[in-house]
């Protein structure tokens, strides 16, 4: 039987990739510092906050949404986009768990 690499690993690794990769972009990092600052939900246009095109700013936020970190519900021709506070929460447990195991001592020397 095949696998895919992806399979090769424990699902809390590959949840835990799944959230990294959707961090991996400073746009998608602004886009979540944006919501958080905002405390509301946003309707109309990303693009007017960062140095991005309308569609560059929307596959991001495709991105975000993908991964269950932005929420983003249509109501005739605007989308409100909002945190999705549980995963944002999931996200921050997660990193504290994964990096309490990749915790490197105040004295460690690499040799």
């Amino acid at each position: 039987m095949a696998y895919s690499k992806i399979e090769l690993f424990n699902s809390d690794l590959q949840v835990c990739a799944e959230l990294f990769k959707a961090l991996a972009h400073p746009a998608r990092l602004a886009i979540l510092k944006y919501l958080a600052e905002s405390k509301t939900c946003i309707t109309g246009d990303f693009a007017d906050e960062l140095p991005l095109s309308r569609s560059t700013v929307n596959q991001h936020l495709k991105e975000l949404k993908d991964a269950g970190l932005v929420i983003g519900t249509t109501e005739g021709a605007k989308t409100f986009y909002c945190l999705n506070f549980e995963k944002i929460k999931e996200l921050i447990a997660r990193s504290e768990t994964f990096m309490d195991i990749i915790n490197i001592p105040e004295n460690f020397e690499c040799k």
